[in-house]
């Protein structure tokens, strides 16, 4: 009888043991992805869309293998820093951040855990990474950079008398600053003058845009934050205006601009996606460069063109990847 009791005794002690190493191993098995975006508009939310895809392509599966936490920062730079102090100390597998004050944040908060930013137009200037060659550290990412000078060559094939092109954007985001002095150069190479006008935060988007009318013959929105997220403030003036708006998201066309050469923001979050799945299998992101896309599609909107006073030449719509209506 006692050596029965002793066996049970012993059994019931592994199985006790047992239990708690197989629920940590069980815990380790999943993998945990911390994503943040400086703010939520289509272009954003699709290269979020994608990452989540691209890790469940990769066999990461949300509730099987995965854990996927979300938070924007809701355009706020201050939240975006308390996000990120608050994933650095939940200790995740891998940071995602979306846009570049979002990785500036990731980035200033951690060197150890990996960051690995998307949406982000010049991550040297932002100052996330030392190059784009492999540089060490904790970071790597996939760049949404424009290519200004073919943006420069559409303005001139949407309104072909322009000579003053007006640009809105937010000077206190080094993304945006960087594009602006780029698309500085591209205008001065095609013979125009650029215009500027500041929006630091979202509400100033449509003042900045009434700024531009009379001193402006096309307003051009680029991957800025604020501007994207009040595009439809843009749009408005446009129309009282008759000012065309040309726009580096292609997301812009549905909600009213004129034309956009632009990324697929979808396929730029699949493409970030890919650099999450080599770091959750091991490699350092200080080994990985940091990547551009290099998939651009052409789309148009006659409707829009018609209200903000141009008609777009047949050449250009039979070139669009997609012709769209106005919602």
């Amino acid at each position: 009888m006692q050596q029965r009791f002793f066996r049970a005794a012993l059994a019931s002690l592994t199985l006790a043991c047992a239990l708690p190493a197989t629920a940590l191993a069980a815990e380790a098995a999943v993998k945990r992805v911390a994503v943040t975006a400086i703010v939520e508009h289509p272009a954003l939310d699709a290269a979020r869309d994608g990452v989540r895809d691209e890790l469940k392509a990769a066999g990461y599966e949300v509730g099987k293998n995965l854990r996927f936490d979300y938070q924007s920062a809701q355009g706020n730079t201050g939240t975006a820093a308390q996000i990120a102090r608050k994933y650095v100390g939940e200790r995740p597998d891998a940071i995602v951040a979306i846009a570049t004050p979002s990785a500036q944040a990731a980035v200033a908060a951690t060197r150890d855990i990996p960051v690995v930013f998307s949406a982000v137009t010049d991550p040297v200037a932002a100052k996330l990474v030392k190059s784009w060659e492999p540089a060490g550290g904790n970071v790597t990412g996939v760049s949404d950079a424009s290519p200004l000078d073919k943006h420069v060559e559409l303005v001139k094939r949407v309104r072909p008398d322009v000579k003053k092109l007006g640009v809105i954007y937010n000077p206190g985001e080094a993304n945006s600053v960087a594009i602006v002095e780029a698309l500085k150069k591209a205008c001065a190479a095609a013979g125009l003058t650029l215009v500027e006008a500041a929006a630091p935060r979202t509400v100033d988007v449509p003042g900045a845009a009434q700024s531009l009318v009379g001193k402006a013959d096309v307003i051009y929105a680029p991957t800025d934050n604020n501007v994207m997220s009040a595009f439809e403030g843009i749009v408005k003036v446009a129309q009282q205006a008759k000012l065309p708006v040309v726009a580096a998201d292609t997301d812009a066309v549905k909600r009213g601009a004129v034309a956009a050469l632009g990324l697929n923001y979808y396929d730029l979050g699949r493409q970030t996606g890919q650099l999450v799945v080599r770091v959750l299998k091991g490699e350092k992101p200080g080994a990985i460069a940091a990547q551009t896309s290099q998939r651009f599609e052409l789309h148009v909107n006659p409707e829009a063109a018609q209200k903000q006073g141009v008609t777009l030449p047949e050449d250009l719509l039979k070139a669009a990847k997609q012709v769209v209506a106005q919602k």
